[in-house]
């Protein structure tokens, strides 16, 4: 019944990320609002990909400044083309593959207006290989640099949509890595058995091989019970 269950479940895994995955690679930098769209103090845009660099040179304040690495920047952000002021706020660089993506990643902290916000999205939308975001783009760009696999991304969907307590507290398991940790424990315990199987055909005549396949098997069916 657990191996059933296992199976179904990575099934599910599989379709699921078929489909959030299903667009191309791209070289292209991506951007999109990160906290909610609602009004608020302070919004978080996020941006991921090899032109990052762009944002130094012609959005924040300081042309070619760079900052600190995950460090916090105070800066003022205009418009690449006109250079109107578009607002003040936090700079933040995330130099790949030390980021969520993978690769390079700027977070710009704005203030949380409509306007403020349509604002600096739209400039950023004017420099060059810049595009927005699909739905869950910075996901699947984490999935293809190894940052995340597919049951972290099914852990961090639980998460996000979590209502309950014991909701939380299954996905922040399961986006930490609990669910891979249990899957991979599994594959290498059915590894060792198919060796064992094996072992057995070639060589049952030889003592303790068909013991310890029946060891081993026993031990997987108490695992996979639990």
């Amino acid at each position: 019944m657990a191996l059933r269950q296992c199976a179904a479940r990575a099934s599910r895994l599989l379709v699921h990320g078929s489909r959030l995955f299903s667009h191309t690679a791209s070289d292209d930098t991506i951007y999109a609002l990160s906290s909610g769209a609602s009004k608020a103090g302070v919004a978080v845009i996020r941006v991921s990909g090899p032109n990052c660099q762009q944002i130094f040179d012609r959005v924040a304040t300081g042309k070619g400044h760079r900052p600190a690495p995950r460090a916090a920047t105070f800066a003022s952000f205009k418009h690449p083309h006109t250079g109107e002021l578009l607002d003040r706020g936090l700079l933040l660089w995330f130099p790949g593959p030390k980021s969520f993506t993978g690769e390079d990643v700027v977070e710009l902290h704005v203030h949380g207006g409509t306007a403020v916000v349509n604002g600096v999205l739209g400039a950023l939308g004017t420099l060059e290989r810049f595009r927005f975001a699909e739905r869950g783009e910075f996901a699947r760009r984490a999935f293809e640099n190894d940052k995340l696999d597919l049951t972290s991304v099914e852990g961090l969907v639980d998460l996000i949509n979590a209502e309950t307590e014991a909701q939380r507290r299954q996905a922040l398991r399961q986006a930490g890595g609990q669910l891979r940790k249990q899957y991979d424990r599994w594959r290498q315990e059915l590894i060792e058995s198919q060796a064992l199987v094996e072992a057995l055909i070639d060589f049952g005549e030889d003592e303790n091989i068909e013991d310890g396949v029946y060891d081993q098997g026993k031990r997987l069916q108490q695992s996979h019970d639990r």
